[in-house]
């Protein structure tokens, strides 16, 4: 009987908490390109699909990544209405590059600083390019570290798989 109920009493503090938790998101603050506070466990998109990819401006793998993603981006969120979130890991000594590196690519993602590399251990990167998809609920649903030419196409199916979820409901 002290088994059941010690069993019962687990059970019932696993769902508390698992419903405590609305999303895998933590709750970290950083700043956009403009200063502006962004927390993490906050961002939403309409129940559409998120990407966090986190990058580095001394990382070619990364800068390769993003152009790729940056020229399918427009289409991707016309298709799927997915929201890209690029969080730059430089640090307070190269963090001045990143602003003249996006502006210079073109990047249209919303860029985040995570200068004290917060975010970075908060979610277990630990290097970059690695890249996080979240579904409308804020579940962390697929991650991937590295890039190869054409490794957007499977982020594709992922975000693809998202968004046809979202229109069944």
């Amino acid at each position: 009987m002290k088994k059941l109920i010690t069993l019962v009493l687990m059970v019932l503090a696993v769902a508390g908490l698992h419903a405590q938790s609305k999303s895998d998101l933590p709750n970290v603050t950083l700043k956009d390109l403009n200063g502006k506070n962004v927390n993490i466990s906050k961002l939403s998109n309409n129940g559409n699909p998120i990407v966090i990819t986190f990058w580095a401006t001394w990382c070619a793998p990364c800068i390769k990544e993003h152009n790729a993603l940056n020229d399918v981006y427009e289409d991707w969120q016309d298709e799927t209405g997915v929201k890209i979130y690029s969080v730059s890991i430089d640090d307070s000594r190269s963090t001045a590059k990143v602003k003249p590196v996006v502006e210079g690519k073109g990047w249209d993602f919303d860029i985040l600083l995570d200068v004290n590399s917060d975010l970075k251990r908060a979610m277990n990167v630990s290097n970059p390019p690695h890249t996080f998809l979240i579904d409308g609920n804020g579940k962390i649903v697929w991650q991937h570290t590295g890039y190869v030419e054409g490794g957007e196409d499977e982020l594709y199916e992922q975000i693809v798989k998202i968004a046809k979820n979202k229109k069944k409901k």
